[in-house]
Parts: structure tokens; C-alpha cells; sequence
């Protein structure tokens, strides 16, 4: 039996074989086509002589490959006639195929033609059915990367309308505001004790100082979640930094909470968003870790591409979680937008979501700003215009002077977005006397407004995160306290009254903070006690008259006047030096005191400020600013103890911050795979 079976399939292989090699007339090629669909109607070349049973098997397999019918799929070979229910695909190299035949044989990497081999630069991609409410509907575009690259990409569809974010229920929901911590704190202290009845005050200072709870880790929902988009420089340049980049966008990955989302864009030359808005956890967080790792560096830098699309997946999300901000990591300049446009004026192209000064009526928007937080790579990115986007979306601005400390940068931003516990605070401050009048409150970046003739002021603080805690200097003006006929005369007197409101980390409820009275004794006569200053609101101009001596040196910097500059800050630095809170050995004082001379020292050269001087002071300027952590620099040990003098890092750090950058330096300690 089974050598008969043989003896047959041998013949019939002999027949096809002669079938095969015989030429053929017109007229009989003609007829064969008739009777067998799957030959063409243009003649075939004369196969050559077989020698072996595997070599004619691929050939005579390939014979047919490129005989294949255009009216059958040559996957699944079956009809490819229209109107059965099943979709078309036809490529580049004009060959067809049924369209869920042809995608999940994309999906397995296979990016070349099934027939011809030729390798495709479209190809077809099925949207992911994890996604809630995917828009199926219009057209989405499809990038395929090269065949032979390391580690390729997945292929990555991008809708028209970035509205495929990932849905995440309600934490405001079913959880009474009562039983969330959101009461803020609010003291004040004033810069004397006593006023002369007699005498008037041109400029008394009152400290305001707002301070957070610490996180409850108890409750389920003890913070916001946040929104997050991470547009990366992808450019040739940051080819020698992919790997550190991959592990610290990784660490942001691992660290944020189920109800956190976070999307990634790219950019080089253009840009393409690589992750829609998915929540990390489960698949969400293992498709951003397989994302991340598969990212390669070629083309040029496109950061307004970058961000006019990290922008739209926020401003076209559906759902919205309470607070929304974009990571933007750069190591160069603007080449696409910049070769066209003056320094900085390429920046008039960004959305007046994140850039609020475009906005060509000169009305204040209603749309919300998304804060940008900045990251500046080695020595050639553009410091002046990540500071510039992240100053005016309410962002900070971070120099990584080396790519080494990239991951400790992210993990103090990290601590910080994931902390927050108080939303749109802000601060009112009202007269409380006759004659009391307000007459400024330097608030850095914070939007602030004296109305009233003098008489009320309000301060824009913004979100905080858990455990911040920041100061504000109201400066007044305090008339003479006369004696009234026939009364007699009150001591006490009162200057200001202090109040704020917030937003529920959670919801939008409006919560009022309770505030505090500031007054101060009006004696005929002072006494010893009454002429000390408070050395909390000392240091705190000492930090304003810093900040603003930077500010001035920096200008004179870039006009090249690095002379004038050293000496002002030669100057600056000895005055501080003599105040009362920094002889008493104050913290931020001898902070200030650092901060002064390193600027010193960057700026004495035109080639030292123009390698790393500005971005230093840029960035020192932006924490300052917003009274808010940023990393520059090199990175420094953390010292242990809540309580001992170098508890943080850097000026204004969180613990949250604090936490999370100890965390990051553990795990670079940690032996790797």
C-alpha cells in the first residue's frame, strides 16, 4: 500500500514538473489559464533543471508565490471579492490581501510584501482592543521602523483626534470630602513686634507662610492623580544617552500610581506620539516599559513639534484626572523651527495652553496652563528657551549638567507631581485698619494683585504638594497711631487679615482656609525687645534681594558685561553675609551664600558662562521663582535626618522629593542585568 501511494505521488510530481518546464505556445498558455486561475496571463520563464527534491519544493513554492491570483488573499487563499463582509488591503507594491490576514501578519514584525518581498514603508495596523472607545472611524496613520533595527518598535497607530485615552474611574466619587485631608495651613509673622505710636513704617513686612499635610497614606485616595506627557528627544544626538534616558523615563514608569496616566511622545526631526494616555498599571505600565525600551535616536530636533502634540493628547483627552502636566527633555537646540526664526522667536509657535504670552488679544485665557517642567541635557541644549517654556506654563526648569544624574532629576520632579494635596490655593490679604495700606507682594512668578487703593491683595499660589511649604512677604505701610480726645489710647493694633481658599485635591469643591489676625503692640515707647527684627522674615529678603541680583547679573551676562556682574555679586554676597539671619548660621542663608559664589565662578569667563553659567543661573532663577526643587548641576548625597541642616538636596525640596530621589540613587546602586 505505501509503496503504491509513492509510485503515485511520484508520478504526479513528474507530470507537474514536465508541466512546468515544457514551453508553451500562446494558445496553450492561454487555455491553461483558463482551466488553472492561479497562473498569470504573461509567459513564464523556463525553470531551470531541478538537481534536489528541497530545492524544487522552494522554488516551485515561490513559482506559484508570484503567480498568485490578484482575486485570491495569498495568506489565507481564499476570494479576495468585495462586498463580503471583509476588508481589503492593497499595498504599496499593488499586491492585495484581506485586511486581518495581512495585519496580524504585520503584527509578528514581518514587514515585507507576502509575494514580492518588497519591503513596505505603510503598512496596515489593527487598533488595540484593550483600548476603551478607541475612534475607529477617519483615518490613522501608521509608522513602520526599519526591518533590521535592534530592538524595533512595535507599530504605532496615531488617530486624527488624540480622544483613546485610557478611562479610570472616578476616585471623587462615593468618598465624602469630609473624610479627605485638605486643610492647608496658614501663619504669619511681622517683622517687628512694636511701632512707635508716634513714629509711621513705610515698609513693615509681614511673612504669610503657607504649608501643607503630610501625605495620609492610610485613605485610598490620598492625592491627586495626575495626567502626565513625557516628550522626549529622540534626535541623533541623544544617540550615546538612549540607555540612561530609557532607565529614567522607566523609573517614572514604575512609580507612578493605577490611577496616574502617562503618554510619550518623541521627537526628532518630527514628531509621533509612541503611547496614548494609559493608566500604570497592569498592561498600561508593561506597554509604556516596551515602548520606552525600544526607542532609537536618528534626525533632527523638532521641540515644537514635540510639544504642539504632547498639548493636544491633554487639551483632547476625554477624561480628565485633577492635575495635568508635560515632562520635556531636550540635549540641543530648535533645528527645525529655530533655522527659520530669530533666537527664542520660534517660541511664538507654541499654544497659548503652555505659553500664555502668544495669546494675541492680550486677554487673559480661560483654558488652563499646562506646567511644563524642563529638562536641559549637558552642555549644547537651549537653556534659554526650556527656561522661557517652562517659566511661562508654571513649570520648573532642571539642568542635568550630566546625563548621569538624569534619573535622580526625574525621580525629585516625580516626588513631587505625585504629592499633590491641595489644588489653586490662593491667598487674600485685606487691611484691617485705617491707614494701612499694602503696598507690594513680591511673589516671584506667583500671579499676584493689590486693589482697593491699597487696601486687599491676592496671591495666585497654584497646586502644592504634600509638606511644602512657602513664604510670601507683604510689605505695608503703617501710619502714625494719635491719640484720640477723650479716649484712651488702644495698644494693640491691627495690620492685616490673612485668608485662603483651595480646590479639594480630589474634586472641584472650594474649601476656605482659615487665616490669622497680624497685629502688632503701638507703645509711646519702645523698649530693647521691641527694635530686634525677626530673623525669618531677614531671611526671606535676603532670598529676594539674591534672587533679584542673579537676575540682574545674568542680564549683563548675555550683554557681556561679565565685569560688572562679578562685582555685583561680589557685592550682593557681602551683604548678605552681614545680616542677621546669616551670621545666626541660617540654612537658606548659607544656601545663598553657595549659590552666590558658584554663579561667581561660572561667570568668569565669557566660554564658561556660555557652556554652563547660564543654564545654571536659569535654572537657579526658575527654583527661586516659584519657590519650587529644581535639579542643577551635579547631584549631591542626601544627608540622613529629617531635622539636621542638610536634610534636602536642594533649595525648597519636599520629603515626597526627598523620598523618591533616595529611592532612585538606591537602585543605581543596585547591581543591574
Amino acid at each position: 500500500m505505501a509503496s503504491n501511494a509513492w509510485r503515485k505521488l511520484k508520478k504526479s510530481l513528474k507530470s507537474k514538473l514536465s508541466f512546468l518546464s515544457t514551453p508553451r505556445s500562446p494558445t496553450n498558455h492561454t487555455a491553461a489559464t483558463t482551466e488553472n486561475p492561479r497562473l498569470t496571463t504573461a509567459t513564464p520563464p523556463l525553470l531551470p533543471t531541478i538537481s534536489s527534491s528541497s530545492s524544487f519544493s522552494s522554488r516551485l513554492s515561490r513559482s506559484f508565490s508570484l503567480h498568485s491570483s490578484p482575486k485570491k488573499c495569498a495568506i489565507c487563499l481564499t476570494s479576495l471579492k468585495k462586498g463580503q463582509g471583509q476588508a481589503i488591503f492593497y499595498a504599496e507594491c499593488s499586491h492585495a490581501f484581506h485586511f486581518n490576514c495581512i495585519a496580524d501578519n504585520v503584527k509578528h514584525g514581518n514587514l515585507r510584501c507576502p509575494v514580492c518581498r518588497s519591503k513596505w514603508k505603510d503598512v496596515p495596523f489593527q487598533a488595540p482592543k484593550n483600548v476603551p472607545g478607541f475612534q475607529r472611524s477617519g483615518s490613522v496613520h501608521a509608522y513602520a521602523p526599519p526591518y533590521n533595527a535592534p530592538n524595533a518598535s512595535p507599530v504605532h497607530i496615531e488617530p486624527d483626534h488624540f480622544s483613546d485615552d485610557e478611562l479610570v474611574p472616578d476616585v471623587s466619587q462615593g468618598q465624602p470630602s469630609s473624610s479627605r485631608p485638605h486643610a492647608i495651613t496658614v501663619k504669619t509673622l511681622s517683622e517687628y513686634p512694636a511701632v512707635s505710636a508716634s513714629e509711621s513704617f513705610s515698609k513693615f513686612g509681614v511673612l504669610v507662610r503657607v504649608l501643607t499635610p503630610p501625605l495620609d497614606n492610610t485613605l485610598p485616595h490620598h492625592r491627586a492623580p495626575i495626567d502626565i506627557v513625557n516628550v522626549l528627544d529622540v534626535s541623533g544626538s541623544m544617540a550615546s544617552k538612549m540607555i540612561l534616558l530609557k532607565r529614567a523615563v522607566n523609573f517614572i514608569i514604575q512609580n507612578l500610581g493605577p490611577s496616574d496616566r502617562l503618554s510619550i511622545v518623541t521627537f526628532s526631526s518630527s514628531a509621533r506620539r509612541i503611547l496614548p494616555l494609559r493608566t500604570m498599571s497592569g498592561s498600561g505600565r508593561e506597554e509604556a516599559i516596551s515602548v520606552v525600551n525600544s526607542l532609537s535616536a536618528t534626525g533632527g530636533t523638532n521641540i515644537v513639534a514635540g510639544l504642539r502634540k504632547g498639548v493636544r493628547i491633554l487639551e483632547e483627552r476625554r477624561q480628565h484626572n485633577s492635575v495635568a502636566s508635560i515632562i520635556l527633555l531636550s540635549d540641543g537646540c530648535d533645528t527645525q523651527s529655530h533655522n527659520t526664526l530669530n533666537r527664542l522667536e520660534y517660541l511664538k509657535l507654541l499654544p497659548t495652553s503652555i505659553f500664555p504670552s502668544n495669546n494675541a488679544s492680550g486677554e487673559e485665557s480661560r483654558q488652563p496652563t499646562f506646567p511644563i517642567h524642563t529638562f536641559g541635557f549637558g552642555l549644547d541644549h537651549d537653556s534659554a528657551a526650556m527656561h522661557s517654556i517652562s517659566d511661562e506654563s508654571g513649570g520648573t526648569f532642571s539642568f542635568i549638567e550630566s546625563i548621569d544624574i538624569l534619573q535622580d532629576a526625574f525621580a525629585r520632579c516625580i516626588g513631587g507631581l505625585t504629592s499633590i494635596v491641595a489644588r489653586d490655593v490662593q491667598l487674600k490679604v485685606r487691611s484691617a485698619s485705617p491707614g494701612v495700606q499694602i503696598l507690594s507682594t513680591p511673589s516671584g512668578r506667583h500671579k499676584n494683585k493689590i486693589f482697593d487703593q491699597g487696601h486687599q491683595a491676592t496671591i495666585d499660589i497654584g497646586d502644592l504638594y504634600a509638606e511644602e511649604e512657602k513664604d510670601f512677604l507683604v510689605f505695608l505701610s503703617i501710619p502714625v497711631f494719635p491719640a484720640v480726645d477723650g479716649e484712651e489710647r488702644l495698644e494693640n493694633m491691627p495690620l492685616v487679615d490673612v485668608s485662603g481658599f483651595q480646590k479639594d485635591s480630589l474634586s472641584t469643591d472650594t474649601v476656605q482656609v482659615e487665616g490669622e489676625r497680624v497685629e502688632i503692640r503701638r507703645p509711646q515707647f519702645l523698649s530693647p525687645i521691641d527694635r530686634i527684627p525677626c530673623l525669618e522674615i531677614d531671611r526671606q529678603r535676603n532670598r529676594l534681594l539674591v534672587t533679584e541680583t542673579i537676575a540682574r547679573t545674568q542680564r549683563m551676562a548675555e550683554m557681556g558685561n561679565l565685569k560688572g556682574a562679578q562685582a555685583l555679586l561680589a557685592e550682593q554676597l557681602s551683604t548678605l553675609l552681614s545680616t542677621a539671619s546669616s551670621q545666626a548660621g541660617d540654612d537658606l542663608c548659607n544656601r545663598l551664600e553657595a549659590e552666590l559664589k558658584e554663579t561667581r565662578k561660572r561667570m568668569e569667563t565669557r566660554e564658561l558662562y556660555e557652556r554652563s553659567g547660564r543654564a545654571y543661573v536659569l535654572s537657579g532663577m526658575s527654583s527661586h521663582s516659584w519657590q519650587r526643587a529644581a535639579t542643577r548641576g551635579p547631584s549631591m548625597p542626601i544627608s540622613p535626618g529629617r531635622n539636621s541642616d542638610m536634610r534636602t538636596t536642594t533649595s525648597y525640596e519636599t520629603p515626597s522629593m526627598t523620598t523618591m530621589v533616595t529611592k532612585s540613587q538606591n537602585l543605581n546602586l543596585a547591581p543591574r542585568e
